[in-house]
């Protein structure tokens, strides 16, 4: 065990700065560039030559943990690698020098490029049309779910249950709630749908049943069309959260197993560097009953001519300021032509056969729920841990140690102490070794080292009850809670 992380003393920018000149000789009112009302007389702005700033960026990334550093296996959130060609791509002037406001005439490429990334995504997963304005993942539900009310209020229904099951990601019912809905938690059976359950939680107020599937498990929901059956028989729909597709493409999809809507992560399977808080993109895709109420405006061609239509009487509107994040759309594109359909299928593949050699090496340390072929990823228990006095959260940050990024922890729910890791296709056998190596070296060490790990990273462990209740994002909150505390 090698790793360690730089620690540097690295001040806040606004601390070690001058206040702002204005010496500059630029007069910003001079020809009627802005006028006196718009200017404001104070910025909070750091006056820094360029060198100081790139110290202070360059250390902080060295005290940093990212997926160019090594595997980050965090379950359900898909943190591959992904190519810096996409990178390079949206950096183009053709594509960074661009304005939403533009007149359609100007941008026919970018048209084409989003209109042909919404064929493609209509390819992978089974559906008819795509929108590509949500933001990411969980905006793409909540638009999701907006169609699945238009849709039942077009044929003259009030539903007001949507279903979902213990596995679910938390940002489904958050989503049902937001559009209005009331959620009802179906418990799982050996972890996966209970079907007589559902039956029996199916009524004429159910508007959806929202489903991963693969589920969060990594388990592959075998009975997905007799549930989709029963939704239907219902009335209601089948929505398809798309946090998982990275285990499915070209195997099968979405609307092969009779979904009706499917959201996308654009930033988890095709290509956007993921984590940070953005930025993301959460395309929603649906069968032809449900096109008319996507949101507008919609890219259409006719005769090799792009324009946006927005005389759609059923749409639910705008969901996102302009087209959706072009350069998370573009970087996308450029993956999936990159990869083509067979290379497609080899990243399903590869994230399959990576997430069950681990789950093979690791179960008998562990313990294993559900012992079945998993897909893109697997939860396994710590439970054992605590006859040592430990727990997962102990094991997690100890890897941080041998540098690893820990898995996901404590989700989902009806796992105790659960470890969630999902390796990606894009780790080679060797780090996968290395990563078993270190799990199982954790497991015979002193668990007062585990009790007080991290060690070797640029920060402790920190207290995140506090860091979670107690947000800073910005310098004036920092200053504000500074003015606070003296007073």
């Amino acid at each position: 065990m090698r790793y360690h992380q730089a620690v540097h003393e690295v001040p806040i920018l606004f601390e070690n700065c001058e206040k702002p000149t204005e010496e500059s000789g630029f007069d910003p009112t001079v020809g009627g560039l802005l006028p006196q009302t718009v200017l404001r007389k104070e910025l909070m702005i750091p006056d820094l030559p360029e060198r100081d700033v790139v110290k202070h960026f360059v250390n902080l990334s060295q005290m940093n943990f990212g997926i160019d550093n090594g595997l980050y296996p965090l379950g359900s959130c898909t943190m591959k690698y992904n190519p810096k060609i996409c990178d390079e791509i949206v950096s183009w002037d053709t594509v960074a020098d661009l304005h939403p406001l533009q007149d359609p005439s100007t941008i026919q490429g970018a048209l084409r490029l989003m209109h042909e990334l919404e064929r493609m995504l209509c390819e992978i997963g089974g559906v008819d049309a795509v929108t590509l304005q949500p933001a990411a993942g969980a905006h793409g539900e909540y638009t999701g779910i907006h169609l699945v009310k238009a849709y039942h209020e077009a044929n003259g229904e009030t539903r007001r249950e949507v279903i979902l099951p213990d596995t679910a990601h938390g940002t489904n019912p958050a989503s049902a709630a937001m559009v209005g809905y009331d959620v009802l938690d179906l418990p799982s059976k050996d972890g996966c749908v209970d079907v007589e359950a559902l039956k029996s939680a199916v009524s004429g107020d159910t508007a959806a049943f929202m489903l991963t599937n693969p589920n969060t498990l990594g388990l592959f929901e075998k009975n997905v069309k007799e549930i989709a059956g029963i939704l239907h028989d219902a009335g209601a729909l089948l929505y398809y959260d798309g946090a998982n597709l990275n285990a499915i493409m070209g195997k099968t999809s979405p609307g092969k197993m009779d979904f009706d809507i499917v959201h996308f992560n654009l930033h988890k399977t095709f290509a956007t560097p993921h984590g940070g808080g953005g930025p993301g993109a959460g395309p929603v895709g649906v069968k032809k009953k449900l096109e008319e109420f996507l949101p507008i405006p919609r890219i259409v061609e006719s005769k090799g001519i792009y324009s946006l239509e927005s005389n759609m009487p059923r749409s639910i509107g705008k969901v996102r300021a302009f087209f959706g994040n072009y350069a998370v759309l573009v970087r996308a594109y450029a993956y999936i032509r990159m990869q083509g359909g067979k290379g497609l299928v080899s990243v399903s593949e590869n994230a399959v056969l990576n997430s069950n050699y681990l789950k093979e090496r690791l179960k008998d340390d562990f313990e294993l729920p559900f012992d079945n072929l998993r897909k893109h990823e697997f939860v396994l228990s710590g439970r054992l841990l605590k006859k040592n006095g430990l727990r997962t959260i102990d094991f997690a940050k100890r890897l941080l140690d041998y540098g690893f990024h820990a898995p996901t922890i404590y989700f989902p729910l009806i796992v105790d102490e659960a470890i969630m890791i999902e390796p990606t296709e894009t780790e080679s056998r060797q780090t996968l070794d290395l990563f078993v190596d270190a799990c199982k070296s954790i497991l015979k060490e002193d668990p007062e080292l585990l009790h007080s790990a991290p060690h070797n990273t640029a920060r402790r462990r920190l207290d995140e009850a506090k860091a979670a209740r107690d947000m800073i994002f910005s310098w004036r909150t920092y200053e504000e809670k500074q003015e606070s505390s003296r007073a």
